[in-house]
């Protein structure tokens, strides 16, 4: 059991290091960087102290801890998809108004008429 808890253990803190780099490099925005440094500490967490998972387990009425992890790892990758939807849609309807605008600026600059006789 002790070597679980050790992997665990590194696992969570290799995954917050890693995202300390990117975010440090800028390869990823910080909210999802802040949400995923959440989840390596939790990792690290459960992983030194396996009971967190027990006691966690009990108080919302699940009688088989590993299941009462499964379901919060469901629920948060649900969450974090559905999050990822809104922000895409939203990212979507901007580039679409975008290049609305674009279009609209193209159409009205008096250069539009010189440059579609020459194609």
């Amino acid at each position: 059991m002790a070597n679980l808890q050790i992997t665990t253990s590194l696992l969570g803190l290799g995954l917050a290091v890693l995202i300390l780099h990117l975010l440090r490099r800028d390869h990823i925005y910080i909210l999802h960087a802040l949400f995923w440094i959440v989840i390596a500490v939790l990792a690290a967490l459960l992983g030194l102290w396996p009971g967190l998972i027990d006691r966690a387990a009990g108080w919302i009425g699940i009688s088989y801890p590993p299941a009462a992890l499964l379901l919060g790892a469901v629920v948060v990758l649900f969450v974090k998809s559905l999050y990822a939807d809104i922000t895409n849609t939203r990212l979507e309807r901007q580039l679409r108004r975008l290049n609305q605008r674009i279009a609209l600026l193209d159409a009205q600059s008096p250069s539009a008429d010189q440059d579609a006789d020459k194609v």
